[in-house]
């Protein structure tokens, strides 16, 4: 009788064979379940960073609740570009102008279409351009006084984005007493800079936060702009500036108008200056061609500083 050797299912060569299998089913898995992990787009981890910057202090905090009303961190962030008309009058500095101006919101590079420039009571139509590429403040033609470039190619921008580029790095936050304004009270808290930040670290934002609805309904601020910080005790000159008229775009919700008054010693003083923002969108193209100053353009350089 003839006996045939059935090899055992232990043999070394099996072994071998469920090892692979198992190492490979076990490498599948793996593979499965980090696919499996949501990747952060650039847009989340910006607004994951800004909140660990913001939860890390009470003014901060109090920040967030702001942004959160506004549309929240992962909405401005998510948000390419800034892009509306802004019209300034000022009586003090005789001067009313309006432009369409168009912001990267990362790189906060941005450019004017000059509209109407003049007097309060007369601002008339004109052909000009103005930008901040990151690096110079220039305006186009080079025979136009006003505006500055260096100042407000980035002025409007700010108090348009307010509360949301107080998330930025940089910005150090302090809880406040809570104020009365008109009667309501608020909460309040106070956004400075580190040195460096800015053309102007010496400037500071006051918020008057609504404690019902967490909109920002105004703000103290003070300009440093061709100044040296304030030393501590040294009087500021502060402005009281309305929030009014809100529309939400986009998912972002900003105001329209915007009233200022003098700010003397607690007490709101005399009108100021007035702002509209209007035509609002915070997804249009970017142009970078538009930073290029023509030939007939001016850079405008930074003042010397002053006390």
């Amino acid at each position: 009788m003839q006996y045939y050797h059935r090899p055992s299912d232990a043999s070394p060569g099996h072994l071998l064979c469920l090892l692979a299998a198992c190492f490979l089913l076990a490498g599948c898995a793996d593979a499965s379940q980090q696919a499996a992990v949501p990747t952060r787009t650039p847009a989340q981890q910006q607004a994951e960073d800004a909140r660990t910057r913001l939860e890390a202090s009470e003014g901060g905090q109090l920040v967030l609740r702001a942004i959160d009303a506004h549309g929240g961190l992962e909405a401005w962030y998510g948000a390419p570009t800034s892009a509306y008309s802004w019209e300034y009058s000022n009586v003090g500095s005789n001067m009313r102008f309006k432009s369409y101006l168009v912001a990267d919101n990362n790189t906060r590079q941005v450019y004017h279409d000059l509209l109407t420039l003049g007097t309060p009571d007369n601002a008339e139509p004109v052909e000009g351009r103005f930008a901040w590429d990151g690096t110079n403040a220039w305006i186009s033609p080079d025979t136009l006084r006003q505006p500055n470039p260096r100042f407000w190619a980035t002025t409007g921008y700010y108090f348009e984005s307010i509360p949301f580029v107080l998330a930025d790095p940089g910005v150090r936050y302090e809880r406040l007493p809570e104020e009365n304004l008109d009667d309501v009270l608020h909460d309040m808290v106070k956004a400075t800079y580190d040195d460096g930040v800015g053309d102007s670290p010496g400037d500071a934002y006051t918020l008057y936060v609504n404690k019902e609805t967490g909109l920002v309904d105004a703000i103290r601020y003070t300009v440093t702009y061709g100044r040296n910080r304030p030393e501590p005790g040294q009087p500021v000159r502060e402005s009281l500036f309305y929030y009014q008229d809100y529309v939400t775009v986009d998912g972002l919700t900003v105001a329209t108008r915007f009233r200022g008054f003098r700010f003397v010693d607690g007490v709101k003083g005399d009108f100021r200056n007035e702002a509209w923002a209007s035509d609002i969108s915070f997804r249009q193209p970017f142009d970078a061609a538009k930073l290029q100053m023509p030939e007939d353009g001016r850079i405008q350089p930074m003042p010397e500083r002053s006390e």
